[in-house]
């Protein structure tokens, strides 16, 4: 799936923070939940943020893994953090780096005072788009003919 990324040059560069200012892509899009540092039984991992943080991101690959997609397809976040402060936000940053680099979807980051359960300090939802195979995106063909 090829994926625009757009920072217009009439507005300040993103990168920095994490983000793209606009991201497309054609095809289906596909809505990821809130993905948070769950282990399979459902139960927080660790009460470390930084540990949280790369779990939600682990749990995100994994389901988009099962949507047969990868982070490359991801063309929007919604990223929540519990207690936000500039710590918070760079560790953020960083795992933001290390898994899209420089290719960073379209993010809206908000800081909540809380989240679903009470040990939760982070959460990233996803929005993606899975390419529709050319011959399911052309119009009908109608076989030429009398009226």
């Amino acid at each position: 799936m090829t994926r625009t990324l757009l920072n217009p040059p009439q507005l300040h560069d993103p990168t920095g923070y994490g983000y793209s200012h606009v991201a497309a892509a054609p095809g289906e899009p596909v809505f990821v939940a809130g993905q948070y540092a769950s282990d399979p039984t459902g139960a927080v991992v660790s009460a470390d943020f930084a540990t949280q943080v790369e779990q939600s991101f682990a749990n995100l690959r994994t389901a988009l893994a099962a949507a047969g997609l990868g982070v490359e397809d991801v063309v929007r976040l919604g990223t929540y953090v519990v207690g936000h402060d500039h710590e918070r936000l760079e560790t953020v940053l960083a795992a933001l780096h290390r898994v899209w680099g420089d290719s960073l979807p379209a993010q809206t980051l908000v800081g909540v005072a809380a989240l679903a359960l009470p040990e939760m300090l982070f959460e990233v939802d996803a929005v993606a788009v899975r390419a529709v195979p050319a011959a399911e995106t052309s119009a009908p063909q109608v076989p030429a003919g009398p009226r």
